[in-house]
């Protein structure tokens, strides 16, 4: 959290629900994409986070669908530092009546345990005692090449380009899409109040005076 809000000048212009949020939320859109939402509500808080860098420690709301559909949704960027993960742990859940889908991300499948203090994946210079192997989001460096998601998706991206095949990634228009719902959430936060979907540029136009 600390990291991404010295990399901004702006620290209006992020948050946990933007940077980590999305990811879940991506998730949830992809399985719900039959769905419209209408509404999000969400509240914020920054005990933490706010004295230090005028940061957010915490988001959490409800999306609702245009069926009644809900969606809650919480992301906390204020765990202690001694927390094991390498930049975050996903927990989803999906219901339905007629199925369940739920995803464990938190990498506590492959723990290490030492009184040797490692170095942290996003951090090298940092150390601690306990780590979450495999929580590196990007994935992890072995014999001398990085293995994992961000080379599965840079693959898929380049064969795309060469050879036309099929990608997993995201298009332009979703990406847009679940940035702005992020930013729903925080407006909502912000202005304490529900706000209807899809935010329009009135909106939008509103959230930059309150954060400017």
């Amino acid at each position: 959290a600390l990291d991404n809000y010295r990399r901004t000048d702006d620290p209006a212009q992020i948050s946990p629900m933007v940077i980590s949020g999305t990811h879940a939320l991506d998730i949830v859109m992809w399985m719900l994409e039959a769905k419209r939402p209408v509404e999000i509500y969400a509240r914020s808080i920054d005990k933490a986070l706010g004295p230090i860098c005028n940061g957010i420690d915490a988001t959490a709301g409800t999306i609702t669908f245009d069926d009644g559909s809900l969606y809650h949704a919480s992301i906390s960027w204020a765990l202690p530092i001694v927390w094991p993960a390498a930049v975050y742990s996903l927990d989803v859940g999906i219901v339905g009546t007629e199925g369940v889908l739920t995803i464990d991300d938190t990498h506590r499948d492959i723990v290490l345990a030492t009184t040797l203090a490692q170095g942290e994946g996003y951090a090298p210079d940092s150390t601690r005692c306990v780590d979450f192997l495999g929580s590196y989001p990007p994935g992890d460096v072995a014999l001398g090449e990085l293995r994992g998601p961000m080379r599965e998706e840079t693959e898929q991206w380049l064969n795309r380009l060469a050879m036309g095949l099929p990608t997993q990634h995201a298009t332009a228009e979703e990406a847009h899409d679940r940035l702005m719902l992020t930013k729903a959430f925080d407006l909502s936060a912000r202005l304490k109040r529900a706000i209807a979907l899809p935010l329009g540029a009135r909106v939008e136009k509103q959230h930059r005076m309150a954060t400017g």
